[in-house]
This record gives structure tokens, sequence and C-alpha cells, in this order.
């Protein structure tokens, strides 16, 4: 049962209802109009009922989000919001928003931390009131939130956060909705690549000290054939680390040929320089977070070449594809910033966002937001490749848990993010 306020609902209306009864036998000698009846008068309408939710007017829909804005993160990560902000600026100017109202999109700095986060959404959900949170950033801080957020019945969908656990409890976090693939399902399919392609080879890992970390050594646990590969060492590091270089020689020393981490692009790219400087080069399997052409800005072509990582998008560089070019314009003309895979992935979580509004605005609602994203079924969107469809229902709170591998490559002295193998799929 997704509302803990059904109840309550039952028994204001009962006794509406007695009191009702009440009245009427007070004042029997009163005959009411039709239009002065109580039947005409509490009738439910779509408008009525929209006119009740938190964060929706007559002319708008705000909705809201706490991402890290500041900070290292921030300069990562800030680009999602910003894109997806520019993605309903186009729908608004376009198509009028959704269900005849503007959407307002206000995101707040949780600068990657739990307590900043908590202080952030209480002000989105009890000052401002908005009506569901949507794609809100951050496996640090998003922890300390989700709790309060499925405690007061307020949507929390579309998070960009890796942890398995948002999306893999709908029962008893049914308000919330995750968008990016499980760090977990992630790491099975690293695990299931090295063991089908590299068997023999000694695997390390290099993850931070966070649940994110966590959830990509049991994924590729789970994906690795023990017959086959062997873990040689697990180096973990905190993300408030300067330096990784110990945790690299380690892996070095243990003999690793292959790495696998969910490191940012920063730890990424320094890792991956450590361990050429040291005349060290295993196999990389990077994140899907690294796998944007800003990779080849941190880390020459020539050493990232060969690099696998993991997507289910069209890539920022495919600009002669009509949907990237679209997307282009779109970040352009709407205040977005410069294109990029994050920009591409935050347009489709725009996309998915105004697919679920579309599918509410008869019952304009939170318990109808909800009812309308857990509605959607191998929806597609011309930003995912071609074999890439989401589905949700209401055992289902994950978007993305297909997609394939990219290797990078270098052409003409660039580097470039290439495609290759079948579509993998979580099951």
């Amino acid at each position: 049962m997704r509302s803990s306020g059904r109840y309550l609902l039952v028994v204001a209306a009962l006794m509406a209802v007695l009191l009702l009864a009440v009245a009427c036998e007070e004042g029997e000698e009163e005959t009411p109009t039709p239009g002065d009846t109580p039947a005409a008068t509490v009738v439910d309408t779509p408008t009525a009922a929209a006119a009740e939710s938190p964060g929706i007017t007559d002319t708008e829909i705000l909705l809201g989000a706490d991402v890290p804005l500041s900070g290292a993160f921030g300069a990562v990560y800030a680009t999602i919001p910003q894109a997806t902000g520019a993605y309903f600026k186009y729908i608004n100017e376009t198509q009028g928003g959704v269900c005849g109202r503007e959407i307002v999109y206000k995101v707040e700095d949780n600068q990657d931390d739990p307590a900043k986060a908590m202080e952030v959404v209480r002000k989105l959900v009890e000052q401002d009131e908005v009506f569901a949170m949507v794609g809100s950033l951050g496996d640090s801080p998003h922890p300390a939130t989700w709790d309060y957020l499925n405690e007061n019945d307020v949507p929390d969908i579309l998070v960009s956060v890796g942890s398995h656990m948002f999306g893999d409890d709908p029962e008893g976090h049914p308000w919330t909705v995750q968008m990016i693939p499980s760090l977990r399902t992630e790491g099975m399919f690293f695990g299931q690549y090295i063991s089908e392609n590299l068997p023999g080879k000694k695997v390390g890992v290099l993850i931070p000290n966070l649940i994110m970390g966590t959830d990509h050594l049991e994924g590729l646990k789970e994906g690795l054939d023990p017959d086959k590969n062997e873990i040689v060492s697990e180096q973990l590091y905190e993300i408030t680390a300067v330096s990784i270089s110990s945790q690299v020689t380690n892996l070095k020393n243990a003999g690793a040929e292959v790495i696998t981490t969910n490191a940012t692009p920063g730890f990424s790219a320094q890792a991956i320089k450590q361990a050429d400087r040291m005349g060290w080069h295993p196999q990389w399997m990077l994140c899907y977070n690294n796998s944007d052409e800003m990779m080849f800005q941190f880390v020459s072509p020539e050493i990232l070449e060969g690099a696998i990582s993991f997507q289910a998008l069209k890539l920022a560089a495919w600009t002669d594809d009509p949907a990237v070019a679209q997307h282009y314009e779109i970040m352009d003309q709407y205040g977005g910033p410069t294109p990029t895979n994050f920009t591409v992935y935050a347009q489709t979580l725009g996309e998915v966002a105004v697919e679920a509004l579309s599918r509410s605005c008869d019952n304009l609602t939170r318990e109808g937001l909800m009812d309308g994203l857990e509605s959607i079924e191998e929806w597609h969107s011309d930003l995912l490749i071609d074999e890439v469809n989401i589905t949700f229902s209401d055992t289902d709170h994950t978007a993305l848990q297909t997609g394939k591998m990219l290797r990078a490559a270098v052409e003409d002295g660039k580097g470039k993010w290439e495609y290759f193998g079948p579509l993998v799929e979580f099951r």
C-alpha cells in the first residue's frame, strides 16, 4: 500500500457522511436546490484533485531536486540538472508544458553531503511544497533523504544514484524510483565479460569506501566465474583523498591484469595515469560515468585506448544522429550546458518525467504520478540506443537495466568511445 494516509482519508470521509446525515436531520425543513446539494459540491474532478496536491496550480507543476552543484562533484555533475531544466523549458515553450501546466524545476545544492541534503530536501518539501522530487543526484547524500520522502509520501523519482538499494525496494520504499543502472548490475556485467573474454586473467578492484563501491564489488563477484578468474586485490579509497597512488601500487604489486572500478572520472584518470607512469597497462574496465568524451581531456587518448565501459545512450559525439542533433539545439536555445553524454542522459531523464506526468493528467496527484510512471512499459527515447527500452511496474523501480559495452579508441589522434558486442541485460 503506497500511501500511509489512505486510512485517514477513509475515516475523514466516513465522518463527513455522518456529519451530513446529522445536518439533514436538523434541517429537513430546508429543501436545497440541485446546485446546493452536498453531492453537487463534493464531487471530485481532476481539477479539484490537482488543486489539493502540493506543487500543483492551474498553471504550474513544481518539481524539485537536490544535487551537488558545488565542489568537486558539482564540477562534474551539475550539468545534469541544468540539462534537465533546459529540456523542461523546451517542453514548456513548444508544448505548453504538461497537463496544460508549465513545469517549474527548483534545484538545490546538496554539496554531496548527507546533512546538507536533508536540509534542502526538507525546504523543498515543507516550504516550497514541491509536487515531486525528480532527478536527485548523489550516492552519498541520498541515503539520508529517501526514508523521509517515503514516510511523507513524496515521489522520489528518477534518482541519479547508483546503489542497487534505491531501485530494489519498491515494497519498503514505494515512492523511490531509480533512473541510472544499478552499479551492482554493472559490476555483474563486468564480471561476466571478464570470465567470457579474459579467462585466466587476475582481477583487481578499485572502489570508493561507500555503498556504491560495495555494490560494484558484490556485482563483480556475482558475475565472475571463480574457476576462470581470481580477484587478487580489493583497494578502497576515501572520496576526500587527494591521491590514490598507493592503491594503484598495491594493485600492480598484487599482479592484477584487469582492473574494474566505479570511480568518478577524476579518480579514474588519476589511477590510469599513475599506472602508465609505472609502466603498467592493465585492462581497465570503467564505470559508465567515465564513458564521456571528457575522459580524453583528463587522460590522453593513447593511454586510455582499449579501456572498456558501459552505456545505454546515444553518444554526444554522434552529431549526425537526428536525436543528438536536436539535443544540441535544445541545450543551445534553452540555456543548457555544452552537450556531453551526461546532458544526453539528463534530457532522457526529463523525457521520462514528462511521459510519467502526461499519464497522470486525469489524476494529477502524487499517487497518480506514481501510477502513471509504473504504467510505462517498453518505452523508448530516441536518445537511447536502438535495443534499449524502459519499463516500470509496482515491483520494478529501475529504469535502465540494459546496455552495451564501449571501448575507448583513437582515430586521427583523437579519442572516442565505440559500442561493441551484444546487448547485455539484467535478469
